[in-house]
């Protein structure tokens, strides 16, 4: 697993806040990126460019999955043809065996399908899908009308990340993975009353 990526469901250490604003969220990832947190996901119910910004990830990798199908779907269907006129010669009208115009069509499907492919397996495999098991930071709000943070910390940090986001505007926060909610806190005192 490549440095920094992302990948709940293979640890227990970390927090999830869920924020009502997106401006909260924003404010809370700037906070924690100040403060040296760096391995945060954001979980939303509508994708955002404003949050994209705010994590700032790198580029995806998908692309170079991509280029590579489509060099190789290319050179695999020039090396077909070319192969297959130069194994089975069939000279008509005193043409060249091996014309390339009619063989850039071969070349070329090869070229799309081969990218195609290559870009969904590159999508999976950095995606990390399909997940096998749930992820312990979702919370099905998150798909409906909450935005969530999920912060990578070890147990001393905990109280100083979630003072963090408490401060930012965080409705809650949890324990990520742990059925007891461990340091379920309110954003504000009233709230619990």
């Amino acid at each position: 697993m490549r440095k920094g990526a992302f990948d709940m469901a293979a640890t227990q250490l970390g927090l999830v806040a869920s924020f009502a604003y997106l401006d909260n969220l924003l404010e809370a990832i700037e906070t924690l990126h100040r403060s040296g947190y760096k391995d945060i996901q954001a979980l939303s119910p509508v994708p955002h460019h404003a949050i994209d910004d705010a994590l700032e990830k790198p580029k995806s990798p998908v692309r170079f999955f991509t280029l590579a199908g489509c060099l190789l779907g290319c050179a695999t269907g020039l090396a077909l043809t070319i192969g297959s006129s130069l194994h089975y010669p069939l000279i008509t009208g005193g043409k060249p065996i091996v014309s390339l115009p009619p063989f850039f069509i071969i070349s070329f499907e090869l070229t799309i399908l081969f990218g195609g492919l290559f870009t969904l397996a590159g999508m999976l495999l950095n995606g990390r899908l399909p997940l096998l098991r749930a992820v312990p930071a979702y919370n099905p709000r998150f798909a409906e009308d909450r935005f969530g943070l999920w912060v990578r910390c070890s147990t001393e940090e905990s109280e100083v990340v979630t003072r963090l986001m408490t401060d930012a505007g965080a409705e809650e926060v949890n324990r990520a993975g742990t059925q007891d909610s461990g340091l379920g806190t309110r954003g504000s005192e009233e709230s619990e009353s």
